[in-house]
């Protein structure tokens, strides 16, 4: 049943204005559930996998490639997940992307440490390639299903992808922090089956319950279609390889290892400890940047802004994003060793560069449905999240050849470049006419 509308507006003899629950709003609350579902075992999982090996004695080049396969696989996965959408229906792959997180969990808990450590690195590599094919699957679904369910006019597609996208990511940011928290209390084998469990009832119930309102494929969907002919979602990608480019090369590797460096002395205790508060910063980090790129249409005006004023933002809130990341690097540079003001100064710099940050992805993420045609949207996503995988992969690779080479000074420098070629990219972006 509808609900009443709120008095003044009812209609004659005191009966009130029904009003319906919006068309696809079943459909949208039942895929950002089950993406919220996927997203908290995906940060959890990170964590995990980044803390426990590194505890091993992995050194930051070995523990970024236990990630680089999990990117390599989102830039094939997104590149054909377009058309496998296309091709079958958004459920479908919505559905492929958790039974591939359940199976990529329930293998890791089989790694065996007497294995050796060529073998594990391989084994966890190929495990985390089909967590990042699982991820990129959900993720590709649950985008594009927001282009084809928001209400149109008043800014609606800008704010029903801001809560998406910025309450998956506060859910990751938990992910984080439940990730630390299990490794520090159950240890790891029980966790990732814990995990496993609790996402294999989130898929059964929404394969019980899935409503209607995703659309189903179309036997015409031709692969060759994947590739973009268009200009701005060109260079749209272009501009967001090196955005998560940027965030990767100190988030993945350097700060984590570096809070360990200064919080463990390696006790136990101290071990546990760094733990929780290196989990505990990854979350904060994560929460605030979702909860600011939720809110990014109100921040930015979105509902009553020209889409000319909204691409110049991309522009100017990447150039802004650069300036954090170089001004850190040369914190640490000046610095020389650890210190206790200087790890005051990298929280709070850090978390700037996460309000920042999340401004970016915000608009990056209103863009490509903007200027995603509606019967190839699944195919524009696709690339674009295939130039998204691409920026982690290059990321999560400068990541730990630049924590190696010059510690987390040059990390910062370099994601400091990455973000200005972001912007260059952003330059290039031309107002285009959208429907939303």
């Amino acid at each position: 049943m509808g609900l009443c509308a709120p008095p003044g507006r009812c209609g004659p003899h005191g009966r009130g204005i029904v009003v319906s629950r919006p068309a696809g709003l079943s459909a949208y609350i039942a895929v950002t559930a089950a993406y919220w579902a996927f997203m908290l075992t995906d940060g959890a999982l990170r964590m995990l996998v980044l803390l426990h090996f590194h505890t091993l004695g992995f050194s930051p080049v070995q523990l970024a490639y236990l990630f680089l396969l999990y990117e390599l696989a989102g830039i094939v996965t997104n590149l054909s997940a377009g058309w496998i959408a296309a091709r079958f229906g958004l459920t479908a792959t919505l559905y492929a992307g958790l039974v591939l997180q359940i199976g990529a969990l329930l293998a890791l808990a089989q790694l065996d440490p007497g294995w050796g450590l060529a073998a594990s690195v391989a084994f966890v590599m190929a495990v985390q390639g089909a967590s990042g094919v699982a991820k990129d699957l959900t993720k590709m679904s649950a985008k594009s299903a927001v282009k084809l369910l928001a209400p149109a006019g008043q800014g609606g597609l800008f704010r029903w992808v801001a809560v998406l996208t910025g309450s998956k990511n506060a859910v990751k940011g938990l992910g984080f922090l439940l990730g630390a928290g299990l490794l520090a209390m159950a240890g790891f084998v029980p966790a990732v089956l814990g995990m496993a469990a609790v996402l294999t009832v989130i898929l059964v119930v929404l394969a019980l319950r899935m409503p209607a309102g995703l659309p189903a494929g179309r036997k015409d969907a031709k692969f060759r279609d994947v590739v973009s002919k268009d200009r701005n979602i060109n260079w749209l990608s272009f501009a967001r390889v090196f955005l998560f480019g940027g965030r990767d090369v100190w988030f993945v590797v350097g700060i984590p290892v570096y809070f360990y460096a200064v919080l463990s002395d390696g006790s136990d205790d101290s071990k546990r400890q760094a733990f929780f508060l290196i989990g505990t910063f990854m979350a904060v980090w994560t929460i605030l940047y979702g909860i600011v790129q939720a809110n990014a249409p109100r921040l930015l005006g979105a509902a009553t802004r020209p889409e000319a004023e909204l691409v110049a933002a991309a522009r100017h809130w990447a150039v802004a994003l650069a300036v954090i990341p170089a001004a850190l690097a040369l914190a640490v540079w000046v610095a020389g060793a650890p210190q206790g003001w200087l790890t005051g100064l990298l929280v709070a710099g850090l978390l700037i560069f996460g309000a920042v940050f999340a401004v970016n992805s915000a608009l990056h993420s209103y863009l490509i449905l903007a200027f995603s045609r509606g019967e190839r949207v699944t195919m524009d996503v696709g690339f674009y999240y295939m130039a998204n995988a691409a920026g982690r992969l290059l990321g999560t690779l400068l990541s730990g050849l630049s924590f190696q080479a010059g510690g987390l000074a040059l990390c910062l420098a370099t994601a400091a470049v990455l973000v200005a070629l972001s912007a260059v990219g952003a330059a290039r972006l031309r107002p285009a006419r959208v429907s939303a």
